[in-house]
């Protein structure tokens, strides 16, 4: 789908999840019901999550202001391209590369010092893939994505919008780090254009001459240095490069000497310069930059293995959704089987059909995951008990096979903490570390997770449900 229409969905699905009087679960199945009447039950996922988001802001958009504000912030303006552009030339045409005195310095060290910096740039822009694969460019990555978080969430309001500007900071990540890097590269190639044109507009009103001067280079030295790094500027304008002779009389050396050799040839080689290793890259590499956004705009990925995405295309394909659950080390009670057809009827719906497989012995992994049946199934569940240490030549071992078995399937890691908390009810720091290990052993592996007490969790729903409503705004 499109980006606009991505992040409706991640905004009507915010609501979706949350207990808002502005959202109401008539309304959710009023949306739903709508779609699957529109649109035929075999459409694919994408389109159905997007025509139900544009039927559900029929409702929601008009009820609230801070939902009308988040949807008119922008997701792209053009006028920005023109702001970075006109910061690139302001930026150039206010720094002084021709020296003063009127003299043009022939070694150039701030020119040299841009494409310096530049030809940098272009090493790391190459670089990037390889990086992206280590450790550095992760860190690099989640700094990109926290700070992009951090401002996203800046959005009005609270609750669901809240939610749902962390969840589009980090699905837009990768459009919006593609917008950046080519709005700098616009200014980049703004910056030298503007260096051109401040070299240009004061040559036209005033007489500069070219001089050097240097305390350990001598004449043949600054031709040895030039020479090649001019070379492509010479062929292009057609203005040779002095030779030895010619640069040592260009020689200021004394302090009050004054330049004779005429400026006007450094200038243009410099300029060439200037525009073959900064300008002309930096304009390419900002269009393919904006066309790679433009690519990545229009077909805006929504992750479709987590559950609730999962029982909401099911709906509106007026489909059950079937779960399996996989077991490892040990099955369920019988009062965690009950808590756990509560939580999945609350999070798929009343007629979910359930699969209990014959539990993971530790060892057997690799083949248990190749045998569980797959016919029907819509996503998996993975057991464990909150008591056992993740470990990943046990845990990730089984997670990974049934991930490689059936890598369309949503797979969610249920980490049921009954009897741990029962051993541990005086001692909640324990359980808080234990949990926060496994939250962090499924995010290495790429895998949700949920912890839940699933022994009593279905009466807990039942008493939850039987206190009233109370209106949060």
């Amino acid at each position: 789908m499109d980006e606009a229409a991505a992040r409706t969905v991640v905004l009507v699905q915010a609501f979706d999840a949350a207990d808002s009087p502005l959202w109401t679960r008539e309304d959710a199945a009023w949306a739903t019901q709508l779609t699957a009447q529109t649109l035929p039950a075999d459409a694919p996922p994408e389109r159905l999550l997007a025509a139900r988001a544009a039927h559900a802001l029929q409702r929601l958009q008009p009820r609230d202001r801070d939902v009308q504000r988040w949807l008119a912030r922008p997701l792209w303006r053009w006028r920005w391209v023109a702001l970075a552009a006109l910061l690139g030339l302001i930026g150039g045409l206010g720094v002084d590369l021709l020296g003063r005195n009127q003299i043009v310095d022939v070694l150039a060290p701030s020119v040299w010092a841009l494409v310096a910096w530049n030809v940098a740039a272009y090493v790391l822009l190459g670089s990037a893939p390889l990086a992206g694969a280590g450790r550095a460019g992760r860190e690099t990555k989640s700094g990109l994505r926290l700070a992009l978080l951090r401002w996203w969430q800046r959005s009005t309001g609270s609750g669901p919008l809240r939610v749902a500007s962390r969840r589009w900071a980090e699905l837009a990540v990768p459009v919006t780090l593609t917008r950046i890097a080519a709005l700098l590269h616009v200014a980049a190639a703004a910056l030298a254009i503007g260096l051109l044109g401040s070299m240009y507009l004061r040559g036209l009103v005033l007489d500069y001459r070219a001089g050097w001067q240097s305390t350990f280079l001598d004449a043949a030295d600054v031709h040895r240095v030039l020479s090649p790094l001019l070379t492509p500027a010479s062929i292009v304008t057609g203005i040779a490069v002095p030779d030895a002779a010619a640069i040592e009389s260009m020689r200021l050396t004394a302090p009050a000497q004054p330049a004779s050799a005429p400026a006007a040839p450094w200038i243009h080689l410099y300029a060439a310069t200037l525009a073959m290793a900064v300008v002309l890259p930096r304009l390419v590499l900002a269009l393919a930059a904006f066309a790679q956004a433009s690519f990545r705009a229009q077909r805006f990925k929504i992750p479709l293995n987590d559950a609730a995405t999962q029982r909401e295309v099911q709906g509106l394909r007026r489909q059950r959704s079937t779960v399996q659950l996989c077991p490892y080390a040990q099955s369920p009670s019988a009062p965690a089987a009950l808590g756990l057809r509560a939580l999945l009827a609350r999070e798929f719906g009343a007629d979910v059909l359930l699969q209990v497989a014959a539990a993971t012995a530790v060892g057997d992994e690799e083949v248990a995951a190749k045998a569980l049946a797959l016919e029907g199934v819509t996503s998996r569940i993975v057991l464990v008990d909150l008591a056992a240490t993740p470990e990943d030549d046990h845990h990730g071992r089984f997670v990974h096979a049934l991930q490689a078995a059936a890598p369309q399937l949503p797979l969610l890691l249920l980490v049921d903490e009954s009897a741990y908390r029962r051993r541990f009810a005086a001692m909640p720091e324990r359980l808080d570390e234990r949990r926060a290990a496994w939250r962090r052993w499924a995010a290495s592996h790429g895998v949700q997770v949920r912890t839940v007490a699933l022994e009593g969790f279905d009466a807990a729903l039942a008493g939850a449900a039987a206190k009233p409503a109370t209106s949060a705004r």
